[in-house]
């Protein structure tokens, strides 16, 4: 099962001792509901015990995984990425890994369903298969001009200012690592 995050344990503690009910309790009264639709759940959890968005979410969330058996694995959800037409792309990623984790023992990995985020105090960098032929690199690069391979993220993904395009292991040069180690030491 993936493990919680640690801000995600925060929030808990936090919820609980201002709610009074605990984790378990919250989620007992969201399994007693039985409404088809997260945000039904999510509004229902705001109405009724006026939670905020962010933590009627994390109520909502956490039920519907302990109902579908809990979360999937970190290997389950990067098995589904790097899976199929995308296996070619599981390269790219295992070289983008490996140099991550050259830069520092402090780098929180957290595969989601869509791609990897890279954090330390904060997210600076994601790996998400984006087409058979293509893996996208975002970094969070604020106030750092576009220029060759890095480009503006655009519509790619809010989280990172910047995105590189990287189509094979030799696209990883000396100014991807450059990047890359920038977006490390700015997180």
């Amino acid at each position: 099962m993936t493990e919680i995050t640690a801000a995600e344990q925060s929030q808990w503690r936090n919820l609980e001792q201002a709610s009074g009910k605990s984790q378990a309790e919250w989620l007992a009264l969201a399994a007693s509901q039985n409404f088809s639709k997260h945000s039904e759940l999510v509004n229902w959890l705001k109405s009724e015990f006026a939670l905020g968005h962010g933590n009627a979410n994390l109520i909502a969330h956490r039920a519907k995984q302990a109902a579908a058996g809990g979360a999937p694995s970190d290997a389950d959800l990067l098995a589904a990425q790097y899976g199929g037409a995308k296996a070619a792309l599981l390269p790219i990623y295992d070289v983008l890994i490996s140099y991550l984790n050259s830069l520092g023992s402090d780098i929180e990995l957290s595969p989601k369903k869509a791609y990897v985020s890279a954090r330390r105090n904060k997210q600076f960098a994601l790996i998400q298969p984006s087409t058979a032929s293509r893996l996208d690199l975002g970094l969070n690069l604020k106030d750092v001009e576009p220029a060759g391979k890095l480009e503006a993220s655009g519509s790619f993904n809010a989280m990172c200012s910047h995105r590189i395009r990287l189509s094979s292991v030799a696209d990883i040069d000396e100014t991807v690592k450059h990047w890359l180690a920038e977006a490390y030491n700015r997180g």
